[in-house]
């Protein structure tokens, strides 16, 4: 696919031949078809993935470490040659255009690769002449990031300086330097306080709301949840199941409601008086009745009202409804959470060493 239809993400930016301003304009933003990754030894890390994100989705890539998240990453951007099938990335093949592929991608891995002797400036503002901004504009648009992701007051402070939280927002903002089509964050706020984390999610929210692709693999179901349109759940290199948070939690069940009342003495009335609303199940530890609620929150009103007129006192009514792990459980039998296996060592089968950083046509490796 040739070059025709690229258009300048914001037309005032526009500089005629610099890269960072030209966006693909494609439908699907990442596609792969039949994607694998097999390493020395015969370990399939990445078994056939067929994945399609839309251009402006947040896609969450959930799994626990070792499912062959990173892997599949690692393929999409560039960095490792696939060993069967394909992958588009921005309307190019990733094997056959790995340097178009590079120059409308922006990429943050697990370990950010900053040199700590620098400062933050410095670094993002080399980052920018990396990717051919012109010299007028570096110190304009690093310091427009730097302020962004919250680093203005340390920006003039070596990088071995910054707590962990601040070097993963300075990898971003680096990663960002040229507007990129397609974000790729992988595990972004694996280690990080539930501050900095929060600082990242805003981020992600952001970026979405301005349009960019983001593909983030994560092991918390929490972030899935509050980030991810759409979700695909990964075990064992293998895509298991795909779809919205809220339709995969629907698969699994409906919500419901677990009430304890003032007194045991009512539990046969409460279920007689909540039979209505839905099935009951088996009551919780700690409550006397528990009842399906296809509603969810909209039922919380009716039931407390028929529990009134039935002269039931309630102690503590408590929704409970289906998380990304219950969907995980039934997917593949374990729950995504407090798995912690590690990452298959990553040699191609060629016998070389996966790269870490690999350089693009331009002489720099994509962020």
């Amino acid at each position: 696919m040739g070059d025709a239809g690229r258009v300048p993400r914001d037309p005032r930016r526009a500089v005629a031949g610099s890269l960072y301003t030209l966006l693909r304009t494609v439908d699907v933003a990442v596609e792969a078809q039949g994607l694998e990754r097999e390493f020395k030894g015969a370990i399939k890390a990445v078994a056939g993935i067929d994945l399609a994100v839309d251009a402006g989705e947040v896609y969450g890539f959930l799994g626990p470490n070792g499912a062959g998240k990173t892997t599949t990453v690692r393929m999409l951007v560039t960095l490792l040659r696939p060993t069967g099938g394909r992958a588009r990335v921005a309307g190019f093949d990733v094997a056959r255009q790995p340097a178009q592929v590079r120059r409308r991608i922006g990429v943050a891995l697990q370990e950010a690769a900053l040199d700590l002797l620098m400062t933050g400036r410095e670094l993002i503002e080399l980052q920018a002449t990396l990717h051919g901004i012109p010299k007028r504009a570096v110190r304009e648009r690093g310091a427009e990031l730097i302020e962004r992701v919250g680093l203005s007051d340390a920006q003039d402070r070596r990088v071995g300086t910054y707590s962990g939280g601040m070097r993963r927002r300075l990898d971003l903002a680096m990663a960002l330097i040229h507007e990129p089509a397609v974000l790729f964050l992988d595990e972004p706020t694996t280690g990080l306080d539930p501050a900095s984390r929060l600082t990242l999610w805003e981020e992600v929210r952001r970026l979405k709301h301005e349009g960019t692709t983001v593909f983030l693999t994560t092991q918390y179901l929490e972030e899935a949840d509050q980030l991810a349109d759409r979700v695909g759940i990964i075990d064992s290199g293998k895509l298991v199941v795909e779809g919205t948070p809220s339709a995969l939690k629907a698969q699994v069940g409906s919500p419901h409601l677990d009430v304890t009342l003032t007194s045991s003495d009512g539990a046969a009335a409460a279920r007689q008086a909540l039979g209505a609303f839905g099935q009951l199940r088996p009551p919780d530890a700690g409550c006397h009745v528990s009842v399906a609620v296809r509603e969810g929150s909209s039922a919380i009103a009716p039931v407390v009202r028929a529990l009134d007129e039935a002269g039931l006192e309630i102690a503590s009514l408590e929704l409970i409804e289906p998380t990304l792990d219950d969907v995980f459980l039934a997917k593949t039998g374990h729950h995504l959470e407090g798995e912690d296996a590690a990452e298959q060592g990553e040699r191609d089968p060629y016998g070389e060493e996966a790269p870490l950083v690999q350089a693009s046509a331009d002489g720099h490796a994509p962020r």
